[in-house]
């Protein structure tokens, strides 16, 4: 505990509760869970380099979202799988708590800005097939990419530099497994409520900003794909938004919950469930839900494991 007045200059994770024995089965679970992202996205990244096939904007696309993916993983994992094998707590430094909390929240403000755009893509190949091609050609496609990179790392600057400049003079105990915003406010003994309303409207408008333009394009989307007459090119038509659509619902479900709401500081059992949530179990996921439904992509696959088959015989 510091004394009163004083601010941390470093943080203690409280991480997960419980015995070693659970400790280690979350460990194993987790590293389990990680791999498997790693590997999974890891995957879609070369297929989709390495096929001419997959030259498209839906697939150039989920070549940044998996590179997302395992970015925002990794920024925590790594760090929360090393506590659950440490007794005790775990020392972190401000430098470094400043440093993961920045790019946490900057890559997945970069991944709902890309999520946006992949919605209005989806809307642009199914509502104006036709015109397709020029409309979200390579040059549009780059600068969407970039934009998205670029907002959102400079958004987040000023809710991580306004979050560090509050003294945090209560306890320098972090009750989560990684710096979590919410409890990072309830050690300051500032008043945080000015502060907490600002992160409360721009989680808002992160969240919603992408949200709003994915609504309208499945809106779009779901009344073209009704009036298509066969019950066949119906699902041929959704079957190319179905998995960007599972990604939307499960990551905006759970970011909404976490983030959009006036009091930041929630319960610390709350934000661990759902941080959980948005840091393993959607990474996790998101591989399956994007290839396995494919043809195009499992067919590319099946193409280069054969080559890389025949690379390794001769």
């Amino acid at each position: 505990m510091l004394a009163n007045h004083s601010s941390a200059t470093e943080f203690y994770l409280l991480g997960f509760p419980g015995s070693k024995e659970l400790h280690r089965l979350l460990f194993a679970t987790f590293f389990f869970f990680y791999s498997v992202t790693l590997m999974g996205n890891t995957v879609i990244i070369v297929i989709v380099c390495v096929d001419k096939r997959l030259r498209s904007p839906m697939y150039f696309f989920l070549g940044h979202l998996s590179a997302l993916e395992i970015l925002v993983t990794t920024v925590i994992m790594p760090v929360m799988l090393w506590g659950l094998l440490l007794p005790g707590m775990q020392t972190i430094s401000l430098a470094a708590c400043v440093t993961q909390l920045f790019l946490y929240l900057s890559l997945g403000t970069t991944e709902f800005a890309l999520l946006g755009a992949m919605a209005v893509d989806r809307y642009v190949a199914v509502c104006n097939p036709l015109r397709y091609n020029i409309i979200m050609n390579s040059c549009t496609c780059i600068w969407v990419v970039v934009v998205s990179w670029v907002f959102g790392f400079l958004f987040e600057i000023w809710p991580v530099y306004a979050t560090f400049q509050l003294t945090f003079c209560k306890s320098n105990v972090v009750n989560n497994f990684f710096c979590d915003r919410g409890q990072l406010l309830k050690l300051s003994c500032n008043n945080t409520v000015f502060i907490e309303f600002i992160l409360f409207l721009m989680a808002i408008f992160v969240l919603f900003g992408s949200l709003i333009p994915t609504i309208i394009s499945y809106t779009y989307i779901i009344s073209t794909i009704l009036r298509i007459p066969s019950a066949s090119g119906q699902r041929k038509a959704f079957s190319t938004c179905a998995s960007h659509f599972t990604c939307v619902v499960i990551g905006y479900g759970t970011c909404l919950f976490l983030y959009v709401k006036p009091k930041q500081t929630q319960a610390a059992n709350y934000n661990r469930v759902a941080s959980l949530m948005v840091l393993v179990v959607t990474p996790f996921l998101n591989p399956f839900i994007f290839t396995l439904r494919n043809d195009k992509f499992m067919e590319a696959f099946r193409d280069v494991m054969k080559r890389c088959c025949q690379l390794l015989k001769d």
